[in-house]
């Protein structure tokens, strides 16, 4: 998969030829198609905070200059950071300047507490924290200090201030343990040229839908990612006159590529990141934005439908919504396109790749009790028992899946790909379906609980 990230697996050599030749690799680093957005739309809105508005230049820019100073700073290619950043412009650019950089962003929950990141840090030898300096109320400053000394790996941490505070650091500063501090704004350095790097290198990395002890992280490429994004985007005639709204974490498969942030920055759409996920202020933005697009998981779906007779707020320019990430009840989905006065997408998306969607113009019985059908002609989903032997259409049984941008295997987990993974390359999703005479996947929950 990469020279420069021990710890996984690789598409075999007759499963990259064939995803060359169809087309679904195209061999362009997410960051260096960032490139090419800015090019093709500098001056256009890529991303919407509150009154910041980031054009397409800007964020490239931004993006280079961060990138030099990671450089500056000591970070080289291949060394993984955590990412626990809120949705905020500087989750945007602090990713994709590492991914420019060649460091690898290890993607961590906002809610996650000491114990969960400093597992993540031990699982993933992370040199480099990122977070918000405070954020409601807990001191991420003060865990990712504890974290670096009991050591051995973290000994960057770069910070988020609050709007408007003074940092506490004045630029930089060490603590006892040798670890240094660095507000993420000072994060700038003249840009530099950098050295090309393959797409089939390591972007980032997931932690898995079904991580349980300790984590699994699925290694996201380039190439896989990008196809993804591109391809699901496609998928819903994304354009660049689409305003999508992260109003799930930005960190979520579900929110940063399906097609999310990446797939409206690749049509030059704009990017609406908001921090509060209650669902009035979520409905004023699409107000406010004039959001055509935006993901919700079920139960965000019912929080927004119980609302939205109180709040008021104009709906008209929404045009899709997605809900996904968990099966959802046939319920909500009929409330949601007559409430919401758009059109319904259910998605079935794991970090691990799989994803299948409903596609617009779908007959209502599809749309509302399914999940739809894969993204890619080059997906292969089998449905079997617990002997692994193929069940009828219609019938229940585990999902299992692989493709063009599903990875082979997680992250330094030999022991758990051997359990997690066919012989021939299939992910147990561990999701239990079935399908429907027509073709489409309806998921029901788990398969060991059936």
């Amino acid at each position: 998969m990469t020279p420069l990230l021990d710890g996984c697996t690789p598409w075999p050599e007759e499963f990259v030829d064939r995803y060359w030749a169809a087309g679904r690799w195209n061999g362009n680093t997410l960051d260096n198609l960032l490139r090419g957005w800015a090019l093709q739309y500098g001056p256009r809105t890529a991303l919407v905070h509150g009154d910041t508005r980031v054009t397409y230049a800007k964020l490239n820019r931004r993006v280079d200059r961060m990138a030099a100073g990671f450089r500056l700073r000591g970070l080289r290619p291949g060394q993984r950071v955590v990412v626990q950043l809120p949705n905020v412009p500087d989750f945007v650019i602090t990713v994709f300047a590492l991914m420019r950089v060649g460091a690898v962003p290890v993607f961590c929950p906002l809610p996650y507490g000491a114990s969960d990141v400093a597992d993540l840090v031990q699982v993933t030898e992370s040199v480099g924290y990122a977070g918000p300096s405070t954020h409601r109320g807990f001191d991420h400053t003060a865990m990712a200090a504890d974290i670096a000394a009991r050591g051995p790996f973290l000994r960057r941490v770069f910070t988020l201030e609050a709007p408007g505070a003074a940092s506490p650091y004045g630029g930089f500063t060490t603590d006892p343990a040798g670890c240094y501090y660095f507000p993420l704004d000072s994060i700038d350095s003249p840009p530099e040229p950098t050295p090309a790097r393959s797409a089939d290198q390591v972007a980032f990395l997931l932690l898995s839908d079904a991580t349980t002890g300790a984590p699994h992280l699925v290694p996201r490429t380039h190439n896989d990612y990008a196809y993804q994004a591109r391809a699901a985007a496609e998928l819903v005639s994304l354009t660049q006159d689409d305003v999508y709204l992260a109003a799930l974490p930005a960190s979520s498969h579900f929110a940063f590529g399906c097609p999310g942030i990446v797939g409206t920055l690749s049509v030059g759409g704009a990017v609406v990141l908001v921090e509060d996920p209650d669902p009035a202020e979520c409905l004023r933005v699409i107000e406010r934005e004039r959001v055509t697009l935006t993901s919700v998981v079920p139960d965000l779906a019912r929080r927004w439908l119980d609302v939205l007779p109180t709040v008021g707020a104009d709906l008209s320019s929404l045009r899709l919504v997605q809900v996904g990430a968990a099966p959802t009840d046939r319920a909500t989905a009929e409330r949601m396109g007559p409430a919401l006065g758009c059109g319904l997408q259910q998605v079935f998306a794991m970090t691990e790749g799989p994803l299948t969607l409903t596609r617009p113009g779908d007959p209502d019985e599809t749309v509302l009790g399914t999940q739809g059908r894969p993204l890619s002609n080059d997906d292969e989903l089998r449905i079997v028992d617990a002997e692994g032997r193929p069940v009828p259409d219609g019938e229940p049984g585990e999902l299992l899946a692989r493709g063009p941008h599903v990875p082979r295997g997680h992250y330094r987990a030999p022991e758990h790909n051997a359990r997690s993974f066919t012989a021939d390359g299939y992910l147990r999703t561990g999701n239990l379906a079935h399908r429907t005479p027509d073709g489409n996947l309806v998921v029901t929950g788990a398969f060991q609980d059936a």
